[in-house]
């Protein structure tokens, strides 16, 4: 089969197509022929070396894939690398069936980054209507994602985006105000401005200062939830500003949901059926080809892509 191999650690020239022997099949696991692969900042890091859990060389990077059964269901999975490939061994417990109203597009779109905003808002945020919430690349996958779900919960919604184009997109997806994140100068008076004073909880996945000005736009007793660091810069927590204004700063890593028999079949029944009802409508991204893996993830980390960012796989 065709598949990308990474064989040392390094940036997108490390990506390499090559054949490879298809995966073996467990009995916990299902076979799916892929046909679109989601390109996520997870891949970048798994490629860089610097991925919480990262996969030893060589290896497929890859960590959500939309593919057909061998009876011609349509599943999308998430796995540990292995979705940049022509076919993916998916555990059965990660692997969820596509209804029929969902189309091939929308149904990955929900897979690592639907459930990741998901799960940030109402597992590790706890949102509300009485919230006021600021998200971050809100253009982006996750981002777009919890736009929708957090003003479907009812809470105020303040956007972040670099680009005037991806502004008004948050705006179009329901965005209560929108803060201009091209630059740090001022930032976390711009959030208050837009906000009308401080925010109750907040996403963050930029690191370095920007974490910072987050931090400062919490209002006392706020929630700050932190899914990753795209500049690679860490947010030291200052702890006299936790404990003097009774601020919660926590972690979020979709994968330590994967050993739940519950939340992430909750989540996806609950994506599924809001695209369906029409209420969430996942932004698509650019589409690559899997030969164009190099350019894809180039572009991610340059901030150049908006929405949901793929590999297509099929013929």
């Amino acid at each position: 089969m065709r598949a990308i191999a990474v064989r040392q650690f390094g940036g997108p020239e490390v990506l390499e197509l090559c054949g490879m022997p298809e995966p073996a099949v467990k009995g916990t696991h299902l076979k799916l022929r892929t046909r679109l692969a989601g390109v996520n900042f997870a891949d970048i890091h798994l490629r860089e070396g610097s991925y919480p859990s990262p996969l030893p060389c060589p290896f497929i990077p890859g960590n959500e894939v939309l593919g057909v059964a061998e009876d011609g269901r349509r599943f999308v999975a998430l796995a540990k690398g292995g979705g940049y490939a022509e076919a993916v061994a998916a555990h059965r417990k990660l692997a969820f069936e596509v209804p029929d109203a969902v189309s091939d597009h929308d149904a990955i779109a929900l897979t690592l980054q639907g459930n990741t905003a998901w799960h940030l808002l109402h597992t590790d945020l706890r949102l509300t209507a009485e919230d006021t919430l600021l998200v971050p690349a809100a253009a982006g996958g996750v981002g777009s994602i919890a736009v929708q779900l957090a003003k479907r919960t009812g809470a105020k919604v303040i956007a972040m985006a670099g680009t005037e184009a991806k502004r008004q997109l948050a705006t179009d997806l329901g965005a209560d105000a929108v803060v201009d994140s091209s630059t740090i100068d001022g930032l976390t008076e711009r959030i208050l401005d837009a906000a009308g004073g401080h925010v109750t909880a907040a996403l963050e996945m930029t690191g370095g200062e920007v974490f910072h000005a987050t931090l400062d736009a919490l209002t006392p007793r706020g929630r700050l939830s932190v899914f990753g660091s795209v500049t690679g810069t860490e947010g030291l927590v200052p702890i006299a500003q936790l404990v003097g204004q009774s601020k919660s700063v926590t972690g979020f890593w979709l994968p330590s949901l994967y050993p739940s028999r519950t939340h992430l079949n909750d989540s996806m029944t609950a994506l599924f059926d809001a695209v369906a009802a029409g209420w969430l409508k996942p932004v698509h991204g650019p589409v690559y080809r899997l030969g164009q893996a190099r350019q894809a993830h180039h572009d991610l980390a340059a901030r150049l892509t908006t929405g949901k960012v793929v590999l297509n796989l099929n013929p």
